[in-house]
């Protein structure tokens, strides 16, 4: 896609301080760095979000994602790492190619992630499953 910029990384076309990359995915420093180590792996060819993936896609970037956590664990003892992929602005995704953040944690980082807990009741959860594997 000629105007997407996650695009023109793969295609050397803007620089880009790459991690890791092979046929299906590349691994790039985030240049909006939460912590030192922050990294994004997207897949190579242009998918909006997950939706777009075939298996194949998600299987590779999956194996990068759990490579590159690893690499990040053994450079920087993070006390933690959050994982972030988001689908849709509501979701807040910004760059519409898909991509994983990996962010290392600290106590006292900073960054947040809440969301309101619902507890429903289980036959809400029970319906809501059935749905779920009904589209399956």
């Amino acid at each position: 896609m000629s105007d997407c910029v996650f695009c023109k990384i793969v295609a050397g076309q803007i620089p880009a301080t790459k991690v890791m990359e092979d046929e299906a995915c590349v691994a790039f420093m985030d240049i909006g760095q939460v912590n030192p180590g922050h990294v994004l792996v997207a897949a190579k060819a242009h998918a909006e979000n997950v939706y777009a993936l075939d298996e194949a896609q998600a299987a590779a970037a999956a194996g990068m994602v759990v490579r590159v956590a690893r690499a990040i664990r053994a450079a920087f003892a993070p006390e933690g790492l959050s994982v972030y992929q988001a689908n849709g602005a509501a979701a807040g995704q910004t760059v519409l190619h898909y991509h994983v953040h990996l962010v290392p944690r600290y106590a006292g980082d900073g960054m947040a992630f809440t969301w309101p807990v619902q507890n429903p009741p289980r036959e809400a959860l029970e319906a809501n499953a059935a749905r779920i594997r009904a589209a399956l």
